[in-house]
């Protein structure tokens, strides 16, 4: 029996039927009130079971999460000659991190790793820490067993990593959870499991959340529409409408629990167009109908008199709640220029009734903005450098499955290091917000078919390269984290420590700090594909503020 055992960053993806080509990690640092993550890779010649223990010097005890392969069919839309990619064929991909009950029955000659999550305490102790790894392999059909220890340094020090400034959004599906689960929207089991994903979304640095005023229009099949999910109480009487915001109070207070700090309003129009309306149940002479949705045209009459008594009621109850200052508003997601009439018509309407709060969308060309149709637009990764060049401030950006090449993205098939480096560069172009389309989304594309295992289905359907629709899958008792998610968060930490760095030295000169040794300029399509110099960069950045901090 022959048992390896060895720690790898967490930038790794290990797959089961390659060998083992990553670097060794011996020692690391982390900022105070930082989070750390690294993963044991391990493999052995026979079936085996496994178990581990993580021995640490620090406050919290080690989270230990099994990473577990999910299926990709679709690693691409389209074939890419593009060379920074881990595989373009389908196959199982390193991705869930699954809650370990006991030991974990591993098959023979596979490398796997299990994913270590060290949470650092904002008074931790400072100095190193050997975080010693002990991993116990017994085979399955004999009495064979083997011990294995390693060991990770990691270097406590003194800084305390910032508070997030980024606005980050990852739309939260409500009515994913509710069709999943098999639940009726609103039910207590509902709320229930609300909680869990939402402190989930917090926990990752995800400060802002999607508020389902009526069912978002969002990936719904023109004519077709998706589980109701609509927070307000709406009475309809003669040409009166009357409003109750009890759920939507609920549903703020649950998000304010949890540390949600930004809410987003619902899309008031459709996706792709602004040409209609999203689906609202309005009750009249005491039965609940449809009253808008795609057979109600988006600049109807009667739909403008809908948002005109709502919004002045809906800003008073924001603004009881102590919340009106935080939320912010949309019109359609990524319209195209040959809907610029109605987007145009519809961004005049919101603009006015939200007064003065930020009306934000996802909007890539240019022209929107030049013609005053979108005063906050949020351009696609691929497309940011005219905003850049036009000056837009606050300076937004999104990414989708459209925008994969040579720019950040979290696909299953990208390196995790073209998931991470977004931190740098989102801290280069001095982003303000950041927004991404799928936290749980588990449907088809276009929302068809909304009975999917996203265990089984993690491309939409065969729609969307695997790792566009979701950052989490879900669990029996909640949701189950992705590598990705994991890998995300920690490129927020490193946008935060970048932040710190700027405050004690100042912005040009961190920005020449982290162009050292380059010799071009960082942007969304050039950066250097490299772990290693993303992990020197950090320990760079940490060093670096440890020195100016004394």
């Amino acid at each position: 029996m022959k048992f390896e055992l060895q720690p790898v960053s967490s930038l790794e993806k290990v797959f089961a039927d390659e060998p083992l080509s990553a670097p060794l990690l011996e020692k690391a640092s982390a900022l105070r009130g930082e989070v750390f993550s690294f993963q044991l890779a391990y493999w052995c010649d026979l079936p085996f079971d496994l178990a581990v223990k993580i021995n640490s010097p620090l406050n919290s005890a080690a989270e230990i999460r099994e990473t577990a392969l999910a299926p990709c069919e679709l690693p691409a839309e389209e074939q890419s000659e593009e060379p920074d990619l881990l595989r373009t064929v389908p196959g199982l991909y390193p991705d869930p991190l699954l809650p370990i009950s006991g030991k974990i029955k591993i098959p023979p000659d596979q490398w796997r790793t299990v994913w270590i999550t060290l949470r650092v305490a904002a008074d931790e102790a400072t100095g190193r820490k050997n975080i010693i790894c002990k991993a116990n392999a017994s085979a399955i059909y004999t009495d064979e067993r083997l011990e294995a220890v390693v060991t990770v340094e990691l270097d406590i020090l003194p800084a305390l990593l910032p508070e997030q400034k980024l606005i980050h959004t990852e739309w939260f599906h409500t009515d994913c959870i509710s069709s999943f689960y098999k639940m009726k929207c609103w039910s207590e089991a509902h709320w229930a499991l609300l909680d869990k994903y939402i402190s989930n979304f917090v926990r990752h640095g995800i400060n802002m959340l999607l508020t389902p005023l009526w069912t978002p229009p969002l990936d719904t099949l023109a004519g077709g529409e998706r589980p109701t999910v609509q927070l307000l109480d709406i009475e309809k009487t003669g040409n009166t409408y009357k409003f109750d915001f009890s759920r939507l109070g609920r549903w703020i207070d649950l998000g304010l629990k949890n540390g949600v700090e930004y809410f987003e309003m619902a899309h008031p129009f459709t996706q792709w167009g602004a040409a209609f309306c999203p689906k609202i149940i309005v009750r009249e002479n005491g039965r609940n109908k449809k009253l808008f949705g795609w057979h109600t045209a988006s600049r109807s009459e009667e739909y403008v008199s809908f948002l005109r008594q709502l919004f002045p009621r809906l800003l008073a109850f924001l603004d009881t709640g102590g919340v009106r200052e935080r939320c912010f508003y949309h019109v359609s997601d990524e319209p195209e220029l040959r809907d610029w009439e109605n987007y145009h018509a519809g961004a005049e309407l919101i603009r006015e009734l939200a007064a003065g709060a930020p009306v934000i969308d996802a909007v890539s060309n240019i022209e929107f903005y030049r013609k005053g149709s979108v005063l906050n637009p949020i351009p696609g990764i691929i497309c940011i450098e005219p905003f850049v060049e036009a000056g837009v401030r606050p300076l937004w950006t999104y990414y989708c499955n459209g925008h994969r090449e040579k720019v950040p993205n979290r696909l299953f098939n990208f390196p995790s290091y073209r998931n991470r480096v977004l931190g740098i560069l989102m801290y280069k172009y001095d982003i303000y917000g950041f927004l991404q389309w799928g936290f749980n989304f588990w449907y088809s594309r276009y929302s068809v078919n909304q009975k999917l295992d996203p265990f089984k289905s993690t491309d939409a359907g065969r729609a969307f390269a695997s790792g566009d629709a979701f950052m989490v899958y879900p669990g029996k008792n909640g949701p189950i984290d992705s590598i990705r998610n994991e890998v995300m968060f920690e490129a927020l930490q490193d946008l935060r420590a970048l932040r710190r760095l700027e405050e004690l030295q100042g912005r040009d000169e961190t920005l020449t700090f982290i162009h050292a040794g380059l010799d071009y300029e960082l942007k969304m399509t050039a950066y250097p594909h490299s772990a290693a110099w993303l992990l020197g960069l950090r320990e760079r950045i940490n060093r670096r503020i440890t020195e100016l901090t004394g």
